[in-house]
């Protein structure tokens, strides 16, 4: 069986890049989307096989509507989505499932992994199903962001009713779709001698999805598919997703988005705060960059992120420089967690990230910080010149040395005037009384800088 890669050489429409203005360095990055690695071309007739491997969420909608398209262009004879998947957003899979409906191309899931949520409502939605040994399909009840069962009617029922009807495009029993949304319904599935009660969610084995309608065939390997279609005499062609697609893949991956938003707010802290390195600053915004670039491909940040988080960061400088009483500061934190929180799959998620990441951040820029603290943007603020003798300055002397010494006045003391004593003339000051010029004084007390004389009388 011939198999060659894709040529996949158009950009996705829902897959845009945004963030080309923030560093002109990711000009690079934004180029490869939609660049495939071209190794031959399809002929017509071909079987394109896809995968569907990920979480359901734009970017993976985007990547199989540009697979259907160009599988339709090619005229191909099959599509098959090789499904290994734990699910995702529903909204996403709405919008497969209708791609994948409106096809031009007839399609077969292959599950070689698990179709679960969302995963098992885009694989109902194919033409066929066809199921590896040991993969499993079901577990399609709605979850929030941390996992925990979302308790809503309106919504259980809703996505109830979208798994009836992609059940029922291919004569297969609704109410078994329906027990893998719903655990309050049960379901009887006479075929395998089983019963859903209560509290439980369906999820199917190879070999009892087979017995209910739920799989075609199985097959080890998406070969093994084709050739049950009738198609093994066919080209074979693995379409792959663009490095663009695979990069934001890896940058929107577990932990990697946390790691960016570190490095951004360290980097870009520590060039802010002690100046001078240039590689901080520059590491920080392709941080940035590269966490708007994957949330942008992956069909979660759009160019109003982009520009709410910009705005966040002109703030805080500014804020540096203009008094405004910490306002400033304020507005752009709220722009900056709003910018990144508005670009993300999930906002509980990249709030958590965020806070972990803005910890993290500060230890480090702490650390920097007391290190190179002779660098830091605050010596700006403190006066570091001394005024020592050898710069031509004369430190003043504690005036208690003239205390008992006496002399004589060198004008009128009306209570203060000058006197002359050991051999310097001085600003003095009397108790009070007048003192002729020429008059010998002693000097009585100082009090700080005055220097306090008194007439002596025979």
């Amino acid at each position: 069986m011939k198999t060659l890669r894709s040529a996949n050489k158009r950009r996705s429409r829902f897959a845009k890049p945004s963030i080309s203005v923030m560093l002109p360095v990711l000009l690079m990055l934004f180029g490869l989307a939609g660049i495939a690695q071209a190794e031959g071309k399809a002929s017509e007739g071909a079987v394109y096989v896809v995968p569907v491997q990920q979480t359901v969420q734009s970017g993976l909608a985007s990547f199989l509507d540009r697979a259907l398209t160009e599988a339709e262009e090619a005229k191909a004879s099959l599509v098959v989505l090789d499904i290994d998947t734990p699910g995702g957003r529903l909204d996403t899979a709405e919008q497969i499932g209708k791609r994948i409906r409106e096809s031009a191309v007839p399609t077969l899931a292959f599950v070689s992994g698990k179709a679960a949520s969302a995963g098992a409502y885009i694989a109902l939605n194919a033409g066929d199903i066809a199921m590896g040994p040991g993969t499993v399909i079901g577990a399609a009840m709605i979850v929030d962001g941390n996992g925990d069962p979302v308790d809503n009617p309106k919504l259980v029922s809703f996505w109830s009713e979208e798994m009836n009807a992609a059940a029922q495009l291919n004569g297969r029993d609704p109410s078994i779709a329906v027990g893998m949304v719903d655990p309050n319904r049960v379901v009887e599935m006479k075929a395998i001698g089983e019963t859903k009660e209560k509290g439980q969610i369906i999820s199917l084995s190879a070999d009892k999805a087979a017995k209910v309608g739920y799989a075609d065939h199985i097959a080890k390997t998406a070969e093994e598919a084709i050739a049950w279609k009738g198609l093994s005499d066919r080209t074979v062609v693995h379409f792959e997703p663009s490095l663009a697609e695979r990069l934001a893949a890896f940058v929107t991956g577990a932990g990697i988005s946390t790691l960016l938003l570190i490095l951004g707010i360290a980097g870009v802290a520590i060039e802010f705060l002690v100046p001078g390195f240039g590689a901080p600053g520059i590491l920080g915004l392709i941080s940035f960059g590269l966490y708007f670039f994957g949330q942008s491909i992956a069909g979660f940040a759009g160019m109003e992120s982009l520009a709410v988080f910009i705005l966040g960061i002109v703030l805080l400088i500014l804020e540096a420089f203009v008094p405004s009483f910490g306002v400033l500061g304020l507005l752009g934190i709220a722009g900056v967690v709003a910018g990144i929180s508005m670009g993300a799959y999930d906002t509980g998620n990249a709030l958590r990230s965020l806070g972990i990441a803005g910890l993290v951040a500060i230890v480090i820029v702490g650390v920097v910080a007391y290190v190179f603290r002779k660098r830091g943007i605050w010596n700006k603020f403190i006066l570091k010149e001394q005024l020592t003798t050898d710069k031509g300055f004369v430190p003043q002397q504690p005036r208690e040395r003239w205390i008992g010494r006496e002399g004589v006045t060198a004008s009128m003391l009306r209570p203060s005037g000058l006197a002359e004593i050991g051999g310097e003339r001085l600003d003095v000051i009397t108790t009070g009384e007048f003192v002729e010029n020429g008059k010998p004084v002693r000097v009585v007390s100082v009090d700080g800088t005055r220097i306090v004389v008194k007439e002596i009388r025979d």
